[in-house]
């Protein structure tokens, strides 16, 4: 089958839209025809050349929606015509961590996700017989891509997949973080209001957070951030070194739980700060740059304080999504409103400059 996609050959050069070849789903594989496709942030790590695992050439894209074209032999839970949302981080259900009830991490295609093949070890693109790579196990900017089946999860019908596609990263990242952390009544501060802390501040209007800071150097996203449930703003920009202290002032001694969105380092430690002694969490969703190390003061976890990470917002895929996506189709949660840009794949590159200059939230590509 011949499909456009968008290819990054190296890193630092704007993606190529070209026709590539796309193989027949091997076994436990599924061949899914893309919608629509959100441009995330991680996306860049690939296309600036600071993403460990990706191999060039590959096609990028992680948060993307389509239908199920063919499945390969063994495939047992999905047929032609069911939506799906490819996951970046799979759910197969039997290994040890998805039995441990701990955590939403699976890691059974992790060895060969992270060589940007399929579990065979091979790709399923090629562009003039020269191999192309899978990116983080979905590649989501070619019209048609391969997944395995225990990186899909089926959705309802009804779920507009150029909407929901969002779900497939920054939606879930952000509202599932918030859902699994915040307690009713949370002070709460959100640390970037980009597409991942956009959706941390409409999780926790939805988890009874009774305040919601949020901290960026820009105020851009303010009017989408009030609107989502933000109560307070801190301009970083401007008050940097009085952050955390401007966060203590506001929420009696310190933040029930903050979450940091940004990928900083010195961002992630003031997270850690702010939050109150005792029983205060810092939780970490940004993606830090290769061979970054954060340190902390231990008496501050001697004393009660908590830092963790959240992958995928802690949820499982295949089981847990068509829970958030029936919070949207309930009118609980708004993406109209985050999706900036509306893109052709032709439009690509200019989506990612975009983000790049902060002046989108979420750009969308659509196939149709």
């Amino acid at each position: 089958m011949r499909s456009p996609a968008a290819i990054c050959f190296e890193p630092n050069r704007p993606l190529a839209v070209e026709t590539v070849r796309v193989a027949p789903p091997g076994h436990g594989e599924v061949l899914v025809e893309i919608v629509a496709s959100g441009l995330c942030h991680t996306d860049l790590t690939a296309l600036d050349g600071v993403n460990a695992t990706s191999v060039y050439p590959l096609i990028p894209g992680h948060e993307g929606a389509g239908r199920v074209v063919e499945t390969g032999a063994g495939v047992i839970g999905l047929r032609p015509g069911d939506h799906v949302i490819p996951l970046y981080g799979p759910e197969c259900m039997h290994c040890r961590m998805c039995r441990s009830g701990r955590t939403n991490l699976c890691w059974t295609i992790k060895p060969t996700r992270d060589k940007g093949v399929m579990p065979d070890g091979t790709p399923r693109f090629s562009l003039d017989a020269v191999p192309v790579h899978h990116f983080m196990g979905t590649s989501t900017l070619s019209r048609y891509t391969v997944v395995p089946e225990i990186a899909l999860a089926k959705i309802r019908e009804d779920a507009p997949l150029d909407k929901v596609c969002l779900f497939g990263c920054g939606v879930t990242t952000g509202v599932g973080a918030a859902l699994s952390e915040i307690r009713e009544g949370d002070a709460t501060v959100v640390f970037g209001l980009g597409g991942i802390g956009i959706n941390v501040i409409q999780g926790a209007r939805l988890a009874g957070a009774r305040t919601i800071i949020g901290v960026d150097v820009t105020d851009r996203k303010n009017e989408l951030a009030k609107a989502y449930g933000m109560t307070d703003f801190i301009d970083a920009g401007r008050d940097g070194p009085k952050v955390v202290q401007a966060i203590r002032d506001m929420t009696e001694g310190g933040a029930d739980v903050a979450f940091e969105c940004t990928g900083i380092v010195p961002v992630m430690r003031q997270a850690f700060d702010c939050c109150h002694p005792a029983w205060g969490t810092a939780v970490l969703l940004g993606v830090e740059p290769p061979g970054a190390e954060m340190g902390f003061p231990p008496v501050g976890v001697r004393y009660g304080r908590t830092i963790r990470g959240s992958y995928f917002g802690g949820v499982k895929g295949r089981s847990g999504l068509g829970r958030l996506i029936d919070f949207y189709m309930d009118d609980k949660l708004d993406l109209d409103r985050q999706i900036t840009h509306r893109l052709t794949l032709g439009e690509v590159n200019h989506g990612f400059d975009l983000m790049r200059a902060g002046k989108s939230v979420r750009g969308v590509v659509h196939f149709e």
